[in-house]
């Protein structure tokens, strides 16, 4: 089964993310180099190592889970095994739409 996830921009270079009933799951906070991943409570879940193309995705212990790849209107998502699990398009206003394989 799919799960929808919409994520929009927060104060301070933060982006919120919801779940498709739209109750907030988290957040993320951009930084220079990398992005810091949080609950909805607040608790670090991960972080993403930024690159021109691509991300790499962390857990909360610093292990490698996934990888993501930028195009121009969308991002294609894969676990660490290189799996397709997910992918993101971009709609107005910085909302992100993304689908996740359970």
């Amino acid at each position: 089964m799919k799960q929808k996830i919409t994520s929009r921009p927060g104060l301070f270079g933060s982006t919120v993310h919801y779940d498709q009933k739209g109750h907030k799951i988290g957040s993320s906070q951009q930084g220079l180099f990398s992005t810091t991943h949080y609950d909805a409570k607040g608790h670090k879940v991960g972080s993403s190592s930024n690159g021109t193309f691509s991300s790499t995705h962390y857990d909360a212990k610093g292990h490698k889970v996934g990888s993501s790849w930028h195009g121009s209107f969308s991002s294609s998502h894969y676990d660490r095994k290189g799996h397709q699990v997910g992918k993101t398009t971009r709609g107005g206003f910085g909302r992100k739409d993304s689908w996740f394989e359970d």
